[in-house]
């Protein structure tokens, strides 16, 4: 917000503002017509005012005395200007006005600013929502002034940047994220969010909001134009920034991916550190290679790494790299960070990395500054990082597998790709896609699937998402006989006639016998007791269940009360 915006609404309660750049030289004023004084703009304070008494210390006031009348000039210094100071003039001698004209006033100042504003209280609870805010979100005032931000915006209070803000005391800066979301489509702003302090301790926070969407569309157009150009030159696998993937190699035709990969177009027009949550098998690194190839950063390098896959003492020099001497057999060897320059480092698996290492890679994303194991100098980081998970962070925030800071470092903006059980659509789209995927690879023709087949495979639960269920069609067309007239349970691997069949019930849709109940019941009944039974083990643990069920917390919860599921008493 610009200093002569603040200095306005400041105006509203005072007799007069006069705001200072760093040299104590005058940027604007607005002062009433009986202050004593001739103020100009350009010229040095202290040639309008005595400056040996007046201290430049926020929220410190001197008393000035002009012409038989008393002034109060008190500084103020907002961190939403940077390096403007304000001098906030009230005249002692004169009567206050009414405050709640003044309350009305400055809520019309700030209800007609093109910049959104919303500010909460001590408990979290949203007490400004101005007109901007309501039409960049989408959402009315009337229905959110009150209640909590996380039920305002249904997240999980421990991730409130509002409630990290008033904790702290320190303002989050440039954030571009989508809070809501209207008719599925989410609405992104560029905000930035700054405490309230009164006598050194936070009494609010308040979010300023940007709305950057034409500029978000032209951006969007020339990277676009730029990217189809070069594309025409180059092969896929001929890539020579190190990815295989755009956007174009994600398949599916459910509207949760549809709407994911608008949300990760998004997103790579931004430089902002990215978390990706997904399950095993659903592309995390798929939309990272798309994200970075969408973005201005797709002439650079992108440099995947797998936390999992490297020793916790490798994988420190691996990132930071190395000093000839730092131990046995070190060399002079630069990191991955450095690597990568400006383009972009992918951390697969990050929730596998220790939580020690965790606390270093936390201060390089803070600091943007990485230190050589052995060396005492520091090198600027460059690169945007896409760091990826394949297990909630709520849960492993919980279970103090990842600490609650690097989370907010890593995770400017987030990504959840949604299993691939909870898209139906996709099973269907990919049972499709892969049976003339391998056909062709393979140059064998199969039939289709028999429906009891298709029912079965639509009501497994795919713990491992899309690689899975590419890894089963491909041992399919290989079993089939080319004499079948349709591709029955018979054929698939013994072991996933196990999976997806247990019990009585389940063994006679495998044999297709004449049952009378439908497929659809006995998978809805086995499928309760499996979970109820997961959830006996774990002593009724929503989190530990849900590990062990492949699923993420939320997911459980909702089969829960799906199926009606109570906890013993």
């Amino acid at each position: 917000m610009k200093a002569e915006t603040i200095g306005a609404i400041i105006r509203t309660f005072l007799d007069g503002v006069i705001v200072l750049n760093e040299q104590h030289e005058i940027l604007w004023y607005d002062i009433t017509d009986n202050f004593p004084i001739e103020v100009t703009k350009g010229i040095p304070i202290s040639t309008v005012l005595d400056c040996e008494d007046l201290s430049f210390t926020n929220n410190e006031a001197t008393i000035f005395s002009r012409n038989g009348k008393l002034f109060s000039i008190e500084v103020k210094l907002f961190s939403a200007t940077h390096h403007s100071i304000f001098l906030c003039i009230k005249e002692l001698t004169n009567t206050m006005t009414d405050s709640e004209e003044r309350l009305y006033c400055l809520e019309k100042i700030i209800d007609s600013l093109d910049e959104g504003v919303m500010m909460s209280d001590p408990e979290g609870k949203i007490t400004l929502y101005n007109h901007a805010q309501e039409k960049m979100e989408g959402l009315n005032s009337q229905d959110i002034v009150g209640k909590h931000l996380w039920s305002a915006y249904n997240y999980n209070p421990q991730y409130s940047e509002h409630k990290h803000t008033f904790k702290t005391g320190k303002p989050i800066f440039s954030r571009y994220r989508a809070h809501s979301t209207v008719n599925g489509v989410p609405k992104y702003v560029n905000y930035s969010t700054f405490p309230i302090q009164k006598n050194g301790e936070t009494i609010a926070v308040f979010s300023i909001s940007t709305n950057e969407s034409k500029l978000k569309e032209r951006l969007h157009q020339t990277i676009e134009i730029k990217r189809q150009a070069n594309a025409t030159n180059h092969e896929k696998n001929d890539s020579k920034n190190g990815t295989a993937f755009t956007f174009k190699d994600i398949k599916g035709k459910s509207l949760a991916l549809k709407t994911l990969i608008q949300e990760a177009q998004n997103v790579a027009l931004h430089n902002a550190d990215t978390l990706i949550v997904g399950e095993t098998g659903t592309g995390k690194e798929l939309f990272a290679q798309s994200i970075h190839n969408h973005s201005p950063r797709a002439e650079h390098p992108f440099v995947a790494v797998n936390c999992a896959a490297i020793p916790e003492n490798l994988l420190e020099s691996t990132l930071f790299g190395t000093v000839k001497g730092a131990f046995t057999g070190a060399t002079d060897q630069i990191g991955l960070f450095e690597y990568a320059q400006n383009g972009t480092l992918f951390l697969d698996e990050i929730n596998s990395m220790p939580v020690t290492l965790q606390a270093k890679l936390m201060r390089v994303l803070q600091e943007r500054l990485v230190r050589k194991v052995g060396s005492n100098e520091v090198t600027p980081v460059k690169c945007t990082v896409i760091s990826a998970s394949n297990e909630d962070p709520e849960v492993l925030i919980d279970e103090g597998k990842m600490r609650l800071d690097l989370f907010y470092r890593i995770a400017h903006t987030s990504l959840h790709i949604p299993p691939l059980r909870e898209r139906t659509e996709d099973v269907h789209y990919f049972i499709d896609y892969f049976l003339q995927k391998y056909q062709k690879r393979l140059t064998k023709y199969v039939p289709k699937f028999s429906e009891a087949l298709q029912t079965a495979l639509l009501h497994y639960q795919w713990p491992g998402n899309t690689r899975e269920l590419e890894h089963l069609i491909e041992n399919i067309v290989i079993r089939v006989p080319e004499t079948a007239k349709e591709i029955e349970i018979d054929h698939l691997p013994s072991y996933m006639r196990r999976k997806i069949f247990t019990g009585r019930e389940n063994v006679q849709a495998e044999q297709q016998e004449s049952s009378k109940r439908p497929l659809k019941e006995i998978f809805t009944n086995s499928k309760k007791n499996f979970i109820e039974m997961t959830l006996t083990q774990t002593n009724w643990n929503v989190s530990q269940a849900a590990k062990k069920l492949g699923i993420t917390r939320q997911s459980l919860q909702y089969h829960i009360k799906k199926h009606g599921l109570k906890k013993p008493q």
